[in-house]
């Protein structure tokens, strides 16, 4: 038996040589033909300009050298390929998007927020909005650009745009990203081992979706967004097939890492794409484990130098950005008055101006306006009112005099600052001056009546205990009227209370609870103002407030004492410094803070009404005809994609239980690469949709589109893998994959025909009657507009 094994296994090592060397060869060839339609799943080293350099997948450990081949460890080099599928499928969206880009002449939906924001960047006003700057900032340059001066105020939908108004340049950098869009799915796809034919498709699909068109056309942000996530998405992909720590590498680590970056910063839901890519990072980094070629050393190296790399350029990213922002907008707005004191005062015109010659440091005798310093915008208020005998649930309250968070600048929202051991209201001739720990009370100046806090619960938060103006009734509740000053940031006022720039926090004495806005609305008895109210747990952002305006308790006698105190303690009459990170820290928790939570939108829609398309959004209708501009996606893309879906999930876990039987119905190369592609659009889609069912604002149509993208290229997967396996798995595959090209075919002539029908509501171009729109109102929640017969 010893022979013949000896010649069983002489057969074997020549049959591997033979195969090494026709494998080369073919290999070789493969270099040599032009890019075909379709992509062997076998193949495994393209030379084309969008995949990858280096294996078919993440998980492929990289060949060795080629001995002719420069080491590019250490060069550089910038190499420029234009593939004729990218630049068709750039030139065919940048058609779609432009064509007719300024009409409509008028505001246009969220035009009326963003536009806004353009100009006040263009006049360097500061403005505050819930989402990072980088997009608006982007459309600011390119309106700058063209000497637009920011005069449009955007008062309302439909608004028509005077002729100062470069409506071309507004509307210019969302329709590039939306151009861009699509050569950069086809490019993703290529990266994970579709075929030329399908990416091509994948492409398309995004060209002909109405809804991500609608959106590539106006000053909103959704395009630019997708453009950076998918960017990002793609250069991930590329930079994990590149050598470790060449040029390369580390160029596409830092392309990469600012692509996923700038979608951040342009809405903070392009975090779900930075959380895919950790995703797409981590999964590499794991399958790459079992590689014992590779030292522990080096894999550890190379994770280090990632993190290093991206979180670094992130950083970098987002730091500048913002930095940008607070460069351009240096002057006082209409929307300062959501920062802190200090801030305002800190800009061109701010805070700074309104309380010009008031004085610094709180003493004995100050009348002072606290405001609620993180969050809503709303002062320490009190009125003659009291609260009712007994609440709606039964509850009984003290009846004292209401004290509330009022969101208007009012006299009753001033108080006055009292040592507890004196009677007299008045500064003294000698300054008394608060500081931190000690112990005053606060006397409303119009009713008289001190601020007091008692074991009764709070009206609207019953864990909470009641603040109110004490009334003696006499009936055996006694006053508890002290509180303590505790500063926050005493150390920067050496533990002096002072106006604007001192954070406070007011703890009750009797009782340890510390005075905190609940953000809870009063009902009609409390004018729907905001609850105040005690709270034992003080460590909450909620129980910080300021000084913003401050004046010294006058008496005529005492006028020489108060002019010197007045001349020595004086806030600067011009804009008071504020440090860039002081800026940067206290504006990402107002974004974080203060998201509007808007009532109720007749074109509000919910997460689960998405996939089907259940409700749109009007956009815009012209005043002489019903030509509008409707947010509705293309059904048959749509429908079709959401199938993909379920579909990806029944092969995955069909092959799961085969594979669990040791039923291998797929190759090593071919179920990485479904698992790889498959994991990567799915894990895309349920990252950027699933969110949506926990989050409390109103939702749009329009916040699905980064899921949609992922789910679009999902359903080009799929496409691809159902070609495969009736190429693979079916007895007479050519009759079988005609059938279902053709069907394929048939298909998208209908994803064409919904996107011709439906480009008037994209558009907005055409004249329609009544009968018309009826007509294009597939379901009965298409809430399109008839306005005209």
């Amino acid at each position: 038996m010893e022979p013949v094994s000896e010649a069983i296994e002489t057969a074997t090592v020549r049959n591997r040589k033979a195969h090494k060397k026709q494998q080369k060869s073919a290999e070789d060839s493969t270099k040599r033909r032009s890019t075909s339609m379709e992509m062997d799943v076998n193949e495994r080293h393209h030379k084309t300009s969008d995949e990858p350099d280096k294996g078919s997948n993440l998980n492929e450990a990289k060949p060795k050298a080629i001995s002719e081949e420069v080491d590019d460890r250490f060069s550089f080099s910038i190499r420029l390929e234009f593939n004729p599928a990218t630049v068709g499928l750039f030139l065919l969206s940048f058609l779609t998007r432009f064509y007719r880009i300024t009409h409509p002449r008028g505001v246009v939906f969220d035009e009326i927020h963003f536009g806004k924001f353009v100009s006040l960047y263009l006049k360097n006003t500061f403005y505050f909005d819930q989402h990072p700057p980088l997009g608006k900032l982007l459309i600011a340059g390119a309106a700058g650009a063209v000497g637009y001066s920011g005069s449009f105020e955007f008062p309302k939908i439909g608004s028509e745009y005077d002729a100062s108004v470069p409506i071309l340049a507004l509307r210019f950098v969302p329709a590039l990203c939306g151009s861009l869009l699509a050569p950069v799915v086809y490019s993703i796809l290529r990266q994970v081992k579709l075929g030329q034919g399908v990416s091509i498709l994948g492409g398309l699909l995004i060209i002909l979706d109405n809804a991500l068109l609608t959106h590539s056309r106006f000053i909103l942000m959704e395009s630019i967004l997708l453009f950076f996530a998918a960017l990002g998405i793609l250069t991930i992909l590329k930079f994990l097939q590149a050598e470790p720590f060449s040029a390369r590498w580390w160029t596409l680590g830092t392309i990469a890492s600012a692509s996923l970056t700038a979608a951040v910063c342009v809405k903070f839901v392009g975090f779900y794409s930075y959380l895919l890519a950790m995703y797409i990072l981590g999964r590499h980094i794991w399958m790459e484990l079992p590689d014992r070629r590779k030292s522990n050393a080096y894999i550890f190296l190379k994770v280090i130098a990632k993190a290093v790399l991206i979180v670094g350029v992130s950083l970098t990213v987002y730091v500048g950005c913002f930095y940008l922002h607070f460069a351009t907008l240096y002057k006082a707005g209409p929307h300062d008055n959501v920062m802190t004191s200090a801030f305002q005062a800190s800009l061109e015109g701010g805070l700074a101006s309104i309380t010009k010659g008031q004085p610094l440091r709180v003493q004995h005798g100050s009348q002072i306006t606290l405001k609620h310093t993180h969050g809503r915008v709303c002062w320490l208020h009190s009125h003659t009112h009291v609260y009712p005998i007994k609440y709606k649930d039964g509850r009984g309250s003290s009846h004292q005099q209401q004290v509330t968070c009022y969101g208007f600048k009012d006299v009753n929202n001033w108080w006055i600052v009292k040592r507890p051991n004196k009677d007299s209201l008045m500064v003294d001739d000698e300054p008394d001056y608060i500081e931190h720990g000690d112990v005053i009370q606060l006397v409303h100046g119009v009713t008289s009546r001190a601020l007091n806090s008692h074991d009764v619960a709070s009206p609207m938060s019953p864990l909470c205990q009641e603040v109110s103006c004490y009334i003696d009734y006499n009936i055996s509740m006694p006053a508890n009227l002290l509180w303590r000053v505790e500063l926050l940031n005493g150390k920067e006022s050496k533990n002096k209370w002072h106006a604007i720039t001192s954070q406070v926090r007011l703890v009750h004495v009797n009782t340890t609870a510390a005075l905190k806005y609940t953000g809870e609305q009063l009902p009609d008895w409390g004018y729907n103002q905001f609850e105040v109210a005690g709270d034992r747990r003080q460590q909450t952002i909620d129980t910080i407030w300021n000084v913003e305006e401050h004046r010294y308790t006058q008496h005529k006698d005492k006028k020489e004492v108060l002019s010197k105190l007045l001349a020595t303690e004086m806030i600067p009459t011009e804009p008071t410094k504020l440090s860039f990170w002081n800026k940067f820290s206290e504006l990402q928790l107002k974004m974080l803070l203060h998201a509007d939570k808007l009532e109720s939108h007749m074109y509000s829609s919910e997460p689960h009404e998405w996939p089907l398309m259940d409700k749109g959004i009007a956009y815009w209708i012209a005043g002489d005809s019903n030509a509008q501009v409707h947010l509705l996606g293309n059904l048959v893309i749509w429908y079709s994609a959401t199938m993909a879906i379920l579909m990806y999930v029944g092969f995955l876990v069909f092959y799961l239980i085969r594979r669990r039987r040791e039923v291998y119905d797929l190759d090593p190369v071919e179920w990485d690469r479904f698992r790889l592609g498959g994991e990567i659009f799915l894990a895309g889609y349920l990252i950027h949709y699933l969110p949506y069912y926990f989050v409390e604002r109103t939702l749009f149509l329009y916040n699905y589109l980064p899921a949609l993208l992922f789910k679009v290229m999902l359903l080009c997967f799929v496409i691809d893998h159902c070609h495969l396996a009736l190429r693979k798995f079916v007895k007479q595959p050519m009759v079988v994959v005609g059938v279902f090209r053709a069907i394929v075919v048939a298909w998208f002539a209908g994803v064409l025909y919904f996107f011709q029908r439906y480009s008037v509501l994209s558009y907005g171009t055409t004249a329609l009657s009544a009968d018309d729109v009826l007509e294009l109102r597939l379901k009965d929640t298409w809430d399109l507009i008839v306005h005209k017969p």
